[in-house]
């Protein structure tokens, strides 16, 4: 593994396969795992030259960091005699940031509102072609822009690092990163979608990149969340905010999409059931012209004569192809019920059931899944935290908080400068 420190580069062949025969194959690729502190990067410069007069490609990194610093390279390409010159794919707070600079002049820059410093394995790549520029995350498309300057677009480029930028005023580097890079590769063709979904060790399913390309995006969406009383928040959060009142918080205020026009309906009613919402899906959904529907139902289909396991499994295939059969082809979220106590309901104990077959509609139907229900106990040694219940089966305020923090996190768009995010209940 080649690291370099301050203003010692190392100069050695490259670990892994450095150069590929052929031009569908990558042209540089690193595969030996780099475990940086913050103070070290890895030299592939002996890469550059066949990299440098690209104008179309693809750059991929495989990492992994729970560090929130402001600037931390994953792969730059750079003129290290020029004080601003380079192609550098970073983290931003968490968030990815692509941009390109030439003698300090901005030819392409953009960061995501979702957020990848969350300790677990990402592999993001970026693609330049005619077209434009796509960001992708887990093998999905999650930002893109018409802009497309590429390496070709900055002369000069002679240096190649991972996990640190280099020019004449850092010539021992700059925005170094804190972390594990499993792997990097740059090829001189863009990578299809499956191609990029074969590159990641963790892919997305298609809808969860669909949903962050709303978040990264500027244009208007419509989320619907709908679902019994936990969705509607009836009496139990004790005047504070219900889970999609934080999630409305997040996204129309802190994510900083342009006038705050993202509209967050809740349409749950109390008492619903998943058969009920069947029936009701046009005046609690297809009314509101949704981009994303948010559905968490369960936990009175286990009290319902005739709601059975095999009836919810229908009912809850029947609403996922209703979601998507609207027009615009909106996106379906399945949230799991949250556990109960069941010294207090000892009726619903099997709700974990529920929980379960809802994770196998969502696996079948490659929807996303939230799960509330094993997020609960895993976090409280496997028993039920009835800190978190009301009356031992409505979420409190504390329990709303938690289950829009784990939608936060799995979405994305958890910060640590976000007052949703870091908000202390007492």
């Amino acid at each position: 593994m080649l690291f370099a420190a301050g203003a010692a580069a190392l100069a050695a062949p490259l670990s892994g396969r450095a150069f590929a025969a052929s031009r569908s194959g990558p042209l540089v690729e690193h595969t030996t795992v780099a475990d940086l502190d913050g103070g070290r990067y890895v030299d592939l410069s002996s890469g550059a030259a066949a990299v440098a007069s690209l104008t179309t490609g693809t750059v991929l990194v495989t990492f992994r960091t729970t560090s929130h610093n402001e600037a931390m390279t994953l792969i730059s390409a750079s003129d290290p005699g020029d004080p601003s010159s380079n192609l550098t794919l970073n983290l931003q707070g968490g968030a990815l940031r692509f941009s390109v600079r030439r003698q300090g002049a901005l030819l392409v820059d953009f960061t995501t509102r979702t957020r990848y410093d969350d300790g677990r394995r990402h592999t993001v790549a970026v693609t330049v072609d005619s077209t434009g520029t796509r960001l992708h995350a887990g093998g999905r498309a999650v930002f893109d822009t018409a802009s497309r300057p590429f390496f070709g677009s900055v002369p000069g480029l002679t240096s190649l690092t991972l996990g640190a930028n280099l020019d004449s005023d850092h010539p021992g580097g700059e925005w170094f990163f804190t972390g594990v890079i499993e792997r990097a590769a740059v090829w001189g063709r863009v990578l299809d979608q499956g191609e990029l979904v074969a590159q990641c060790p963790r892919p997305v399913v298609a809808d969860h990149g669909r949903i962050s390309t709303i978040l990264n995006s500027n244009t208007p969406a419509t989320w619907v969340f709908t679902g019994d009383s936990i969705t509607h928040g009836a009496l139990h959060t004790n005047g504070w905010r219900s889970y999609p009142e934080h999630w409305t918080e997040r996204v129309r205020w802190e994510l900083g999409k342009p006038k705050n026009r993202d509209f967050v309906i809740d349409s749950g009613v109390s008492g619903a059931t998943s058969a009920e919402l069947v029936a009701t899906f046009g005046e609690r959904v297809t009314a509101f012209s949704p981009k994303v529907v948010s559905i968490m139902i369960g936990t009175n289909d286990i009290a319902t004569s005739g709601l059975g396991l095999e009836a919810y499994r229908a009912n809850l295939t029947s609403l996922v192809a209703s979601v998507r059969a609207l027009p615009g082809t909106p996106i379906p979220v399945l949230q799991a019920p949250n556990p109960v106590d069941p010294a207090r309901w000892p009726g619903r104990t099997a709700l974990s059931d529920y929980a379960r077959v809802m994770g196998e509609v969502a696996a079948q139907r490659n929807a996303v899944f939230v799960d509330h229900y094993n997020d609960w106990l895993t976090g409280n040694g496997g028993q039920v935290p009835l800190s978190l219940l009301s009356d031992g089966l409505h979420p409190n305020e504390r329990g709303h908080h938690r289950i829009a923090l784990k939608m936060i996190k799995d979405l994305q768009i958890f910060d640590t400068g976000s007052r949703v995010c870091t908000l202390s209940l007492p």
